[in-house]
């Protein structure tokens, strides 16, 4: 065993045991949240490393990354998300890899995510970001749409062709009302999730939490967690 599939796989096995600690307390089955890691910066010899180990959910923020380590990785059973605020410019070539687009916040990307979806004979899953520190009819710091926006996005995602709604995700504000709030942001997010699954009830992924705040996205609620550097390690600074 190498030293750095050594290190992913402690890393991942501590991990795993706070997802399955965190679903004993919430009293859910630890099959009910899926662990995505977040392999941006890091090389697709990582993301091999990663597979071997058992992940098979995979996410990236930067097309211009994510793509040749996508290519380089074909041959594994991967389900790429795509989390990073997405360009229209870089949609066609997101679309192509993608299985998961979780930061739909504009119409203008739904529109473009369709095209380039049945260009590509293929069916996205989409999810909306929801900001929690916009106002009306803004966008949040960190991308994601006002909550008051949720179900306007959602229709149009649901009458996009080659997209399916598959639910709502969110990034722990940094400002507003819930900066520093890791559990009420969650609890609010599963608020707008129970509200959206009651007139689509397909659409079930709540994605919410990473490194430092799953335990309480788990106990919120969240189907989803987004993991990145307490199984990659602490990513190199980008000069």
């Amino acid at each position: 065993m190498t030293e750095r599939r050594a290190q992913l796989a402690e890393n991942l096995t501590q991990v795993e045991e706070r997802i399955a600690s965190a679903c004993a307390t919430a009293g859910r089955k630890r099959e009910e949240v899926t662990l995505i890691v977040v392999t941006k910066t890091y090389p697709a010899s990582d993301v091999r490393i990663l597979h071997e180990l058992g992940v098979r959910h995979v996410a990236e923020n930067r097309d211009q990354d994510a793509a040749p380590k996508a290519a380089a990785c074909a041959d594994l059973s991967l389900t790429w998300h795509f989390v990073g605020q997405l360009q229209t410019n870089k949609v066609r070539s997101v679309a192509s890899y993608a299985d998961v687009v979780q930061s739909v916040d504009r119409a203008k990307l739904v529109t473009s995510l369709s095209a380039a979806a049945v260009r590509g004979e293929r069916e996205l899953d989409c999810l909306v970001q929801v900001a929690l520190d916009a106002d009306s009819g803004e966008r949040g710091e960190r991308g994601g749409v006002a909550p008051d926006a949720i179900e306007e996005l959602a229709a149009a995602v649901d009458a996009a062709p080659g997209l399916r709604l598959g639910g709502l995700m969110t990034v722990a504000p940094l400002a507003g009302p819930y900066a520093g709030r890791q559990r009420a942001a969650f609890d609010r997010l599963m608020e707008f999730a129970s509200r959206l699954r009651s007139d689509r009830p397909a659409a079930t992924m709540v994605s919410a939490g990473m490194s430092a705040d799953l335990e309480d996205a788990v106990a919120a609620g969240a189907t989803h967690v987004r993991v990145g550097t307490a199984v990659l390690g602490v990513r190199p600074r980008l000069g």
